[in-house]
């Protein structure tokens, strides 16, 4: 993948934190003529107040934090990574191998209809098999006010909440020492076996210690733009009227539907008037003639209306219904990393495969070694080596 750099400008222009408010006081005075015939003037002195934007020095930003630290100490930047169609690699039909997608905290929970109050917990972090993960201390929140519980397995946990309808948030806390995440979901009870709105819950990073502690990042890991698997829903007939009308300017096509044969039965001379034709180009219309007024001659191509304008330009007429159920093919995909940095699947274009291994720049010496005669140097490896003959 191509190397990316970024740059980041910190001045006191590009910190929206670093103005201050200040107020001001001012004042303007007005002189008015009172008689036009004589030097006789009024003044009126209007003072003003308020406040307006102040940059305070870069000084005070790198030495007003706790113990004269830096307010730009441990400063998180959010980073935007761009993607190209060969970065993205190729994707295949889902091969039915799930991983979740976070593995460094993520949890399951499921409940009974016949216990409708109990609650299982699953913690499907991946602790076990990434080895900095047992730098973390992950602990459970179940939401009711009990105690929370330190998880040092990974085994299931069950809980029995109050019989009372009520809504509740489970939350699993990891504590690193590159920060502190936390995924939350929220339970409905009783359960009632009622589709869950976001079964993925909403996930929160903040960073460990200085001056953004206490500035989170959260986002949601399923939203109604994706969370949807219903294909009719995205048809456009749900957002606007269909069909709808499209209309653009192009160039004349009328001559695509001329024919050959006799002229003095052909429209014009070269156009069958009002009957379906192949034209001589192989396009399948209809000339539809000039309209009365004669502002326009009219034709079909491929269901596509033209109007060729008595100026000389051509405007274009098709309806459409926009996203169609037919023009979509409901199967999941997975990325193959094998093929990063491939936008095609690859092809086969021989069977004949031939392997030579790796080269050094020590093989050719090495492989003299193999050679008893200078016979053996002439056939050795199928012309291994480069005889030069005098």
């Amino acid at each position: 993948m191509e190397e990316q750099k970024y740059y980041f400008k910190i001045s006191r222009e590009n910190i929206l934190g670093d103005i201050a408010q200040v107020p001001y006081t001012g004042e303007t005075d007005i002189t008015v003529s009172i008689d036009p015939c004589c030097p006789i003037t009024s003044t009126t002195v209007n003072t003003l107040t308020g406040t307006t934007g102040y940059y305070l020095p870069m000084d005070y930003l790198l030495s007003a934090g706790p113990n004269n630290q830096s307010l730009l100490t441990c400063l998180t930047v959010p980073l935007l990574f761009t993607q190209t169609a060969i970065d993205i690699g190729y994707y295949t039909p889902f091969d039915g191998a799930v991983l979740q997608k976070d593995v460094i905290i993520n949890f399951l929970w499921s409940a009974d209809t016949s216990s409708p109050y109990t609650v299982t917990f699953f913690n499907t972090s991946e602790k076990e098999l990434k080895k900095f993960l047992t730098l973390s201390k992950y602990t459970l929140d179940w939401g009711d006010n009990s105690p929370l519980i330190t998880l040092t397995s990974s085994l299931p946990i069950t809980h029995t909440y109050v019989n009372s309808p009520q809504d509740y948030v489970i939350k699993l806390k990891s504590e690193s020492p590159w920060g502190m995440s936390n995924v939350e979901k929220p339970i409905k009870l009783p359960y009632t076996g009622l589709t869950i709105d976001n079964p993925q819950g909403t996930a929160y990073f903040t960073p460990a210690g200085c001056t953004w502690t206490g500035t989170p990042v959260s986002y949601e890991y399923i939203f109604t733009g994706d969370s949807n698997t219903n294909i009719l829903d995205y048809n456009s007939s749900n957002y606007t009227t269909v069909p709808f009308l499209i209309t653009g300017f192009t160039q004349s096509s009328v001559n695509d539907l001329a024919v050959y044969g006799p002229k003095f039965n052909l429209f014009g001379g070269k156009f069958k008037l009002n009957i379906p034709i192949t034209g001589n180009s192989g396009t399948q219309g209809v000339y539809l003639g000039p309209d009365p007024t004669n502002s326009y001659t009219a034709y079909t191509i491929d269901n596509i209306l033209y109007w060729d304008l008595s100026d000389g330009t051509t405007i274009y007429f098709i309806s459409s219904y926009g996203i169609d159920v037919d023009l979509f093919t409901l199967s999941a995909i997975t990325k193959n990393e094998a093929l990063l940095n491939v936008i095609d699947e690859p092809a086969i274009e021989s069977e004949l495969f031939i392997e030579r291994g790796k080269v050094s720049g020590l093989e050719t010496m090495q492989r003299l070694g193999e050679i008893d005669n200078l016979g053996d140097i002439t056939k050795y490896g199928y012309g291994f080596f480069r005889v030069k003959k005098f």
